[in-house]
């Protein structure tokens, strides 16, 4: 489901406006968690199982979901006080830290490489990433990707500078794509595998050897203070899911299938790719991050230096 601004604003107001039972989840009657999701991941999968609600209702909580097109619009839902949760890869906590969202790192995936690539398409003249330059690469800004096509530029003796991005969100991405309105795409998974069973899309570099593309659960600051044991539930409930899409990555594309719209045998090979194992951030994943960020600031994407240690979940993910 694609969110027009106008829409996102609204909801966002909504929220805002709504402070007791919404924003003010310390000391409110009516504990509300507010989970922000994308159409595909473990949320997804979470959302559908129910089995949250049932494992909050005995601590005092209810749920509410509120779906997102990419993660730098999730966290801008949350920087605005509109979710206190959600999932995201690298780049967009990043991008929201430096704009001061009040947000805190409580856990993450391992890592996931083959998961996001750069995709041209299959009868493209262009057959590396060198041959990029002058080029339009479509892309979410803000993305993890976004991080991924400055390595593999980098990697290719190219800088950013030398391509001309187009910033889409996936949708916007793939029609583009289609139609040959940008000569190359970067996209994760699973619009990546969708592009390259039903288009087939071939893919010019992944992210193996140049980025790690961990996913990362994040929480504001108000919710990790004061919501501890609720945040303790989620991560629980959350890696019950992990480990049962690990086992059966066929029963999780038939439930993922309806609600993303993408057949079974597309979503299993994205699955595959991807990565289980819910931890708490240790010092590499948090070095990790830290050079992404510093590779942003001196490219100016970002307006000022950030501390990813300052804003971590100490202890039990």
């Amino acid at each position: 489901m694609k969110i027009t601004r106008r829409a996102f604003t609204a909801a966002v107001a909504g929220a805002i406006a709504t402070p007791l039972t919404h924003v003010r989840l310390a000391g409110a009657a009516d504990k509300v968690l507010r989970i922000g999701y994308q159409k595909y991941g473990t949320l997804v999968l979470l959302k559908g199982k129910g089995t949250l609600e049932k494992k909050l209702e005995s601590i005092g909580y209810t749920v509410e979901w509120t779906e997102f097109p990419g993660g730098p619009q999730l966290l801008e839902a949350l920087n605005a006080g509109a979710v206190d949760f959600g999932s995201t890869g690298e780049t967009p906590p990043i991008f929201a830290q430096a704009a001061n969202a009040p947000l805190v790192y409580i856990a993450h995936e391992p890592p996931a490489p083959r998961g996001e690539a750069i995709l041209v398409p299959k009868d493209s003249p262009i057959k590396s990433v060198a041959e990029l330059k002058g080029k339009k690469v479509a892309f979410n800004k803000g993305s993890n990707v976004h991080y991924l096509l400055v390595k593999a530029l980098e990697e290719a003796g190219l800088t950013y500078e030398d391509v001309e991005p187009s910033f889409l969100a996936p949708a916007d991405g793939r029609a583009a794509f289609e139609k040959g309105a940008v000569d190359a795409w970067v996209i994760w998974d699973p619009f990546q595998a969708a592009a390259e069973v039903a288009v087939e899309a071939r893919e010019l570099r992944n992210g193996e050897g140049i980025v790690p593309n961990h996913q990362f659960y994040l929480g504001t600051k108000a919710l990790v203070d004061g919501h501890a044991e609720a945040i303790d539930v989620l991560i629980d409930a959350i890696s019950e899911i992990d480990e049962w899409t690990k086992s059966d990555t066929a029963a999780a594309a038939a439930e993922l299938s309806p609600s993303v719209g993408i057949p079974e045998s597309v979503l299993v090979k994205a699955l595959e790719r991807q990565s289980y194992g819910v931890k708490s951030l240790d010092d590499t994943v948090v070095a990790q991050q830290q050079s992404i960020a510093d590779t942003f600031f001196k490219l100016k994407l970002i307006p000022k230096e950030v501390t990813i240690a300052d804003v971590v979940r100490k202890g039990k993910a």
